[in-house]
């Protein structure tokens, strides 16, 4: 019997971090992206078996070449779209790896000052959750629903509504 494959509904999301910068992902590369043109962290979907670290160290290498030495669990970030389904992100930062950064084949990698990230075509949501980075929140809970590209609602501890604009 020939199964389908499907993705998982869980993924990681890391922010690689050098001095005073985070290496970032211009999705330009993939057709039928969600990501497209967006600019974000590197990572992806869990493969059958995977805890969410042997994903964020598989994706970290897969997409940049790098080994992960040391990494962070931030939070955990609960992504609702129209069309799309429920997607549970592992949030992580890592500041030492070693290897060599190579090109990715789903768009461009480029360390980005943290301090111009907002400059960036980011998506309304990661904004929230990079700033909670920034101010080196505890372990965290997000929830952020989008209607298309708009973000509709944003959670933070299941109690903490940061933005809600429901229409």
């Amino acid at each position: 019997m020939d199964e389908k494959k499907t993705k998982s509904p869980m993924t990681t999301l890391c922010y690689i971090e050098k001095e005073d910068a985070f290496l970032m992902l211009h999705r330009v590369s993939k057709k039928n992206d969600v990501n497209k043109d967006k600019w974000i962290g590197i990572g992806g979907h869990f493969e059958e078996g995977e805890s969410p670290e042997d994903c964020l160290l598989r994706e970290a290498c897969e997409e940049t070449g790098l080994i992960l030495t040391s990494w962070k669990f931030r939070g955990i970030v609960t992504f609702t779209q129209e069309g799309y389904g429920t997607e549970y992100m592992c949030l992580y930062t890592a500041d030492e790896f070693y290897g060599e950064l190579k090109d990715c084949n789903e768009g461009i990698l480029q360390w980005v000052k943290k301090d111009e990230l907002l400059n960036l075509n980011l998506w309304e949501g990661d904004k929230i959750f990079l700033r909670l980075l920034k101010e080196n929140a505890p372990f965290f809970s997000l929830k952020l629903s989008y209607q298309g590209d708009s973000l509709r609602e944003a959670v933070l501890n299941g109690t903490d509504i940061l933005y809600d604009c429901k229409q």
